[in-house]
């Protein structure tokens, strides 16, 4: 009887600690973590293209006619982060694309001059399950003007889409965007009629938080 109080304390004990050590983890157990607590609401997340990467915008889903880019960043503000499994809200603030880095094969277009995203901010959320959903305000819409030096001139031509649908990744804690669907609203007919655009950032960083760790969706 003595041995089997004294397993029963034993496994007594252990449970007790277990709950003692899993209470600290719920209390961080946020869609978004970095640095292994809870991503807080207003901290500031960023991203630049993953390494070795660019950032395209072609004129099919499966060409590679359009727009190449190897230099692009964007930057979020954390707006609501609830305990998973959840879904998280950030305020995409900003997304840009260094021009200098960005080159054209489109036939007659001699080189780009400029990308803008047009009407920020846009919301985003970011699911456990790493489903990823960018949309405008209301009565807006998502737009890139682009901007092509050409043999007559500088064009511009726009794209609009009504949302985008990315992917989280824990292995590599990126952010990803394959063929999404834009439509040409303005421009010439040197703008191709529809883009696709694929990107990748990684490692999405909280800058808000000492060091800046990585963000993990959970």
């Amino acid at each position: 009887m003595r041995t089997t109080r004294s397993l029963l304390a034993v496994a007594g004990a252990a449970a007790a600690l277990a709950v003692a050590t899993s209470s600290p983890a719920s209390a961080d157990g946020a869609v978004l973590t970095a640095g292994g607590t809870a991503v807080a609401v207003g901290d500031v997340l960023n991203a630049s293209l993953a390494s070795g990467t660019t950032a395209t915008l072609y004129s099919s889903a499966t060409g590679t006619s359009g727009v190449s880019c190897t230099s692009s960043t964007f930057t979020a503000t954390v707006t609501d982060n609830p305990a998973a499994p959840g879904t998280a809200t950030e305020s995409l603030t900003g997304h840009s694309f260094d021009s200098s880095s960005c080159t054209s094969n489109v036939t007659g277009v001699l080189g780009v001059s400029s990308i803008t995203v047009d009407n920020l901010p846009y919301t985003t959320t970011v699911a456990s399950d790493g489903t990823v959903t960018v949309v405008p305000a209301a009565g807006s819409t998502i737009q890139t003007t682009v901007k092509l030096r050409t043999l007559l001139g500088t064009i511009t031509c726009v794209y609009q889409a009504p949302s985008l649908s990315g992917t989280a990744s824990n292995t590599d804690n990126s952010i990803a965007f394959t063929s999404q669907h834009f439509t040409k609203t303005s421009g010439s007919s040197l703008c191709f009629a529809n883009g696709y655009f694929t990107a990748k950032y990684a490692p999405v960083t909280d800058t808000s938080q000492a060091g800046s760790p990585v963000v993990s969706v959970n």
